[in-house]
């Protein structure tokens, strides 16, 4: 692991929702590693928390970026690639969220949430590609979740959009293998973080938890950020264009 006072140069990461929960677990944990990297939000700051617990502040750059605009990703990704060593990966964390009845959920909620996280997503990946390209090939790590294959109820629009997210690695996991990109989707479980704290402390939620997790709890970001800096560290060339859960064990149990 790099210490503070190491110069060892690695190349740029960019991070999109870079600003809080997994997303700032990721870049401190890949700052850490050594990466610079390309903390890419709408508000432009870097992360203000250190979920990931980390020591290296300085390798961790804010840029600005709104992933439902295709010229906003572009200037964050020019910028993220003029950074120390260039661009050699991404990161695309950035996504919402939002529920309701089926049977009721307003056609433009749900376009909202494929926009945002499937357009989004590809957006990034588009945009990254020549740049990756021209530095030999690159890894993009895009984060999913385990409700990609299951059947939640009034979740219908979050489910679908990070099922496609999984198919869109795996497309382009196939697609660009030969220009030396891998691509992969990392899906977390119940992960407790500041957007997701309030519902997990629910009696209800807890009661449910215990009786589905094996390992009778949720996860933490730190564990999420470790999955994805180990990805970029090994650097395992065979592998790409699949799904890591990381669930504690719950999709196999259900």
């Amino acid at each position: 692991m790099a210490g503070d006072g190491e110069t060892r140069e690695m190349g740029t990461i960019a991070v999109t929702g870079a600003n809080r929960g997994i997303g700032a677990a990721i870049a401190a944990t890949l700052a850490d590693r050594g990466y610079t990297v390309a903390c890419l939000s709408r508000g432009g700051a870097a992360p203000s928390t250190d979920e990931g617990g980390a020591k290296v502040v300085g390798r961790r750059i804010g840029l600005r970026c709104d992933i439902t605009d295709c010229a906003s990703i572009a200037a964050a990704l020019a910028a993220a690639d003029a950074l120390p060593g260039g661009l050699r990966g991404v990161v695309n964390n950035a996504g919402i969220m939002m529920s309701g009845a089926s049977r009721e959920f307003p056609v433009e909620n749900l376009e909202t949430v494929l926009r945002t996280n499937v357009v989004g997503t590809f957006s990034v990946c588009q945009a990254a590609y020549p740049r990756l390209v021209a530095r030999g090939g690159g890894l993009i790590v895009n984060i999913g979740s385990f409700w990609d294959e299951m059947g939640v109820k009034r979740f219908a629009a979050y489910c679908a959009s990070k099922a496609a997210i999984a198919a869109l690695s795996r497309c382009l996991g196939v697609e660009w293998a030969k220009k030396g990109i891998r691509v992969l989707t990392v899906a977390p479980g119940y992960i407790e973080t500041d957007m997701t704290s309030d519902a997990l402390e629910t009696e209800e939620t807890r009661r449910y938890l215990e009786t589905r997790l094996p390992l009778g709890r949720v996860g933490r970001p730190d564990e999420i950020a470790r999955v994805v800096a180990a990805l970029f560290l090994e650097d395992v060339g065979f592998l790409t264009a699949t799904t890591i859960y990381v669930d504690g064990g719950q999709g196999p149990a259900m």
